[in-house]
């Protein structure tokens, strides 16, 4: 359910993608320093936006070093990290052991449940240190895990469960900012667990687990128009907040990410969907587009 709140590269200059790539690279770095490899595998573009974001408001010392790792091992490369690379590397591991806790506990994915084992050693220190996130998360997935098992129909209630667990993952004090920044994260959780759902649902209906949007996708012809519609509300607000704070320090790579990089994965599925319709629709033209390699 993560990965959606990314950069469009396309639309990125080649200065502010260096920049988003450098707290990519902390991120990683800190999480491995911290939670050793384990922690790495957690790794995430939405937790990459919430670094660049509080750096942006609050503009903290920020440390620049020059590393290689696996992933680049031929040459070295930037990793910016400060206060908020911690505590984001915290809140990535928090979401994904408890994802993957429920995931088992509801579904039996042995996946999960492996994985789960794997980052609970690592869990202990961050619950103590952050015990107000963690409530609020085992809470909410609680919820949304009954609330599947009774079937319930309202996306809206149930991305309104995962926007609060990211509301109050995107706070990282009490202050003045903490109402703008609760309101992206909600709206960027909500947008998040309806696109996830947007994403799944063929593979969902073919499994018979839980999605929301079954019976929209078989029974509405403007399915995507509509639930694009829904995102768009959704991050209309997000952006909206965003905009009230007073971010000047990579402000273009965020705009970046909240007016077009959260749409990349929507084309991209929209697009597969569209072709695979026609495809069936037309086996003839498939078959010849196939010989054609086209």
């Amino acid at each position: 359910m993560f990965g959606y709140i990314a950069i469009n590269k396309a639309e990125m200059k080649f200065k502010d993608f260096d920049m988003y790539q450098s707290y990519y690279c902390g991120l990683c770095k800190q999480l491995k320093e911290c939670y050793g490899k384990r922690g790495q595998m957690t790794l995430s573009y939405d937790m990459t936006f919430l670094v660049v974001l509080l750096t942006g408001l609050y503009e903290p010392d920020t440390r620049l070093d020059t590393i290689s790792c696996i992933a680049h091992p031929l040459e070295k490369h930037a990793a910016r990290t400060n206060l908020y690379t911690d505590y984001a590397a915290a809140i990535n591991m928090i979401l994904c052991y408890y994802k993957c806790k429920d995931d088992w506990e509801d579904e039996h994915k042995l996946k999960s449940r492996a994985a789960a084992k794997v980052l609970s050693p690592c869990i202990r220190e961050i619950e103590q240190k952050y015990p107000q996130k963690v409530a609020v998360v085992t809470q909410n997935l609680q919820e949304i895990s009954r609330l599947e098992k009774q079937n319930e129909q309202s996306i809206d209630r149930m991305a309104g469960l995962f926007g609060n667990i990211m509301a109050e993952c995107f706070v990282y004090q009490k202050d003045e900012w903490e109402p703008y920044l609760r309101k992206i994260g909600f709206f960027l959780g909500k947008f998040i667990y309806l696109m996830d759902a947007y994403e799944d649902v063929e593979d969902d209906l073919a499994s018979g687990n839980y999605n929301p949007l079954k019976n929209d996708f078989q029974n509405n012809k403007n399915f995507a128009e509509d639930c694009r519609t829904l995102l768009t509300l959704m991050m209309s607000e997000c952006s909206r907040s965003f905009e009230k704070l007073p971010i000047l320090l990579h402000a273009e790579i965020l705009r970046n990410i909240l007016y077009s990089g959260v749409w990349c994965r929507y084309t991209a599925v929209t697009a597969k969907r569209k072709k695979q319709q026609e495809e069936a629709a037309n086996p003839s033209s498939a078959t010849k587009n196939q010989n054609t390699g086209e």
